[in-house]
């Protein structure tokens, strides 16, 4: 199963209830009282997304977090990203390494693709699309294949 953390599902139910109101900035006491998520779990979520770039703080008496990006410019993929590190399935992928099998590994390439996919989907998914109310028929999503393969088609027989 793919699972996110609690911390990461708790940033975009914080990051959900600024996306809903993005004339003001917000405390993380305010935004701990209005989510019913813990205020110290809030203060560190907001100080990682704020180190990340997806908030930012204004110090002072009017201080407090806000969006650094309009909700619809903020995608599901950067607040992973901040939380988790670099998004990917397998140990094969990006910024973490490959395993001790990469130099054999016949499943790589297939990875990759999946690999894609996923991030493609996260990507595409903004904290606009997370904060609107959960409808009772869901909507179906679809990842363009062109965006997962920007190279030549060399699939074709010819």
């Amino acid at each position: 199963m793919l699972k996110i953390s609690k911390m990461t599902d708790y940033a975009i139910i914080v990051l959900g209830q600024m996306a809903n109101d993005t004339d003001h900035t917000h405390t993380a006491a305010g935004l701990a009282e209005e989510t019913g998520v813990a205020a110290p779990t809030v203060s560190k979520i907001l100080k990682i997304l704020g180190k990340a770039g997806v908030v930012k703080s204004t110090r002072g008496a009017h201080g407090g977090y806000a969006l650094a990006q309009s909700p619809q410019q903020t995608s599901v993929a950067a607040v992973i990203k901040a939380l988790e590190g670099p998004i990917a399935l397998t140990e094969c992928e990006g910024e973490r390494g490959g395993c001790e099998q990469s130099s054999s590994c016949h499943a790589r390439g297939s990875w990759d693709v999946i690999n894609r996919a996923v991030r493609a989907a996260l990507e595409s998914v903004s904290l606009a699309d997370m904060a609107k109310p959960v409808s009772k028929h869901r909507e179906e999503f679809f990842v363009p294949l062109s965006s997962l393969f920007p190279i030549k088609n060399t699939f074709n027989a010819e």
